[in-house]
């Protein structure tokens, strides 16, 4: 297998971690990427395989894949050991609406933090606006904490360890390095994402996105942070 990722990009970082849990040896191939940039020069063989020309971009033999979602639900079916999705078919497709909420829901608001670990925009009225937006969507992802704790069936979204909590954790651990609200008053989500974040798939993911905003992102001032 090889996987096309990118430092900072969550979507593709989630891949990584389903990958180390399931014990998959797989090439890695990071993509170019910067803050004013972005991916640019686009990968020839991400451009090939993905007309949104983005990563991930997962090949196993024969079979090229894109999208997070498709590419899990894809791992989980291939390598079924050990799952990362419910076999009950309700659970099932609570874990997948929790992925989808993860990665549609809370990304709107997230999206609005981004420009935090951009270069400064020079123009005092624009930065001013981002932060205002900034503002709501910090409002945003605090009810929205409220409404994923609520959904924890014991120790993790869906009783056991699965990709809701990969995808999850991911949105949540963005948000905190973005300045985002924290999480005191949800104490369960806390305590949710301290035992996810614990797991060695995942530290080594949270590290990798820690080290590479030291060398690529602009730090989140204190003014900024929550």
């Amino acid at each position: 297998m090889k996987l096309y990722s990118g430092p900072l990009s969550l979507f593709a970082r989630k891949v990584e971690i389903a990958l180390a849990e399931k014990g998959l040896a797989c090439e890695r191939e990071m993509v170019a990427f910067s803050q004013t940039e972005g991916y640019s020069p686009k990968h020839p063989a991400v451009l090939a395989a993905n007309p949104k020309g983005q990563v991930p971009v997962l090949i196993d033999g024969d079979l090229t894949l894109f999208d997070s979602t498709v590419i899990l639900e894809y791992l989980d079916d291939a390598y079924p050991e050990p799952p990362l999705l419910p076999r009950e078919p309700k659970t099932r497709a609570r874990c997948r609406m929790l992925e989808l909420m993860a990665d549609e829901v809370l990304l709107r608001p997230l999206q609005r933090l981004m420009y935090r670990t951009e270069p400064e925009n020079p123009d005092p009225v624009r930065r001013r606006q981002l932060a205002d937006e900034a503002a709501k969507a910090e409002g945003e992802l605090a009810a929205l904490y409220g409404l994923v704790a609520a959904r924890l069936e014991g120790p993790y979204l869906c009783g056991g360890y699965s990709i809701a909590d990969i995808a999850m954790y991911m949105s949540v651990m963005y948000a905190q390095r973005l300045g985002g609200p924290g999480m005191d008053a949800v104490p369960d989500l806390e305590a949710w994402y301290d035992r996810v974040a614990a797991r060695p798939a995942v530290a080594a993911v949270t590290a990798e996105v820690a080290a590479a905003d030291r060398l690529l992102s602009r730090p989140v001032t204190q003014e900024e942070r929550t």
